[in-house]
């Protein structure tokens, strides 16, 4: 891997499918960033909400602060809420492979409720090592998993980002009306597909297909498994609605079993920091045929 190829940035998301932030460093623990989506939203039966059915959700951001969350939304005051103590009490939630978190208290349960405009709950994990990753997305027994859907980390890449574009684009001027001036639409931002870790440099696009071992930093992720997208991807930041794209377009290039795939999930195999311009360094890489790896045609 040659020099230029550097971390881009960094992202963490301390809230399961509320808008998350950009960092200049992470430390990255067994279970993925250090404040990744180790909170979650519920409803008061314990069904776990997300973007993709709720995609307001996407107007609260979640900050991480030592020991505690900041919550943000438009035209109410923030919030800061405490990691809950040992008394604090349980609560049943439904997620895979987790049946019990901790709640973080009425006045998180009433902002929430306030901003999201519906009844919820807000609950905690206190202890990653209680849920695994899933065999069946790339786990190894002993992995650990924080509230995020199956791995610890997404990798992307600016340079699949930009042939995605380029991509939305051409089709864009494909259907566009022949007598007029068509534009092409504006890009969209990487921000849709809640990257952990992206990266930049002289890289083909979806040169992360064939990735096995990568050295970031301080650490080394093993890849898990490429990520299929959904819906959420399809949520317009600014006005919270959805739309086509970019499942439209990756359905035309990036389409397999039945599913379209932006992304490889990946699962450290050690720790440390991670910073914005550091090098990365791909120490294995393996073909697409692999077994475990979803093949495209040309």
């Amino acid at each position: 891997m040659v020099a230029s190829v550097r971390v881009a940035s960094l992202h963490v998301y301390p809230v399961k499918s509320l808008r998350g932030v950009d960092v200049p460093s992470v430390q990255v623990e067994p279970w993925g960033p250090r404040g990744d989506r180790r909170w979650m939203v519920v409803t008061h039966d314990g069904t776990t909400l997300t973007a993709r059915e709720h995609p307001r959700m996407l107007g609260v951001r979640a900050t991480p602060v030592e020991g505690a969350l900041r919550l943000s939304a438009p035209g109410v005051p923030d919030l800061l809420v405490a990691e809950p103590g040992d008394r604090a009490p349980d609560v049943a939630v439904g997620l895979s492979r987790l049946d019990r978190a901790t709640s973080a208290g009425p006045e998180a349960d009433t902002w929430l409720s306030g901003a999201l405009e519906r009844p919820v709950r807000l609950v905690w994990l206190d202890d990653p090592t209680r849920r695994p990753v899933s065999l069946a997305h790339g786990g190894r027994p002993g992995d650990p998993l924080t509230l995020a859907d199956a791995g610890p980390l997404l990798v992307t890449t600016e340079a699949s980002m930009a042939a995605l574009n380029r991509w939305i684009a051409d089709r864009a001027l494909e259907s566009a009306d022949p007598t007029g001036s068509p534009q092409p639409p504006a890009p969209l931002p990487m921000e849709r597909f809640r990257p952990s870790l992206v990266v930049s440099g002289d890289l083909e696009a979806f040169a992360e297909d064939r990735w096995a071992t990568l050295r970031a930093g301080d650490v080394e992720l093993r890849f898990a498994e490429q990520c299929d997208r959904c819906v959420l991807t399809t949520v317009d930041l600014d006005a919270l609605v959805t739309g086509k794209e970019p499942i439209r377009t990756l359905a035309r290039h990036r389409r397999a079993d039945g599913k379209v795939w932006f992304g490889i999930r990946m699962v450290p195999t050690t720790t440390g920091e991670v910073r914005v311009g550091d090098l990365v360094e791909v120490v294995e890489a393996d073909g697409a045929a692999r077994a475990g790896r979803v093949a495209f045609g040309s």
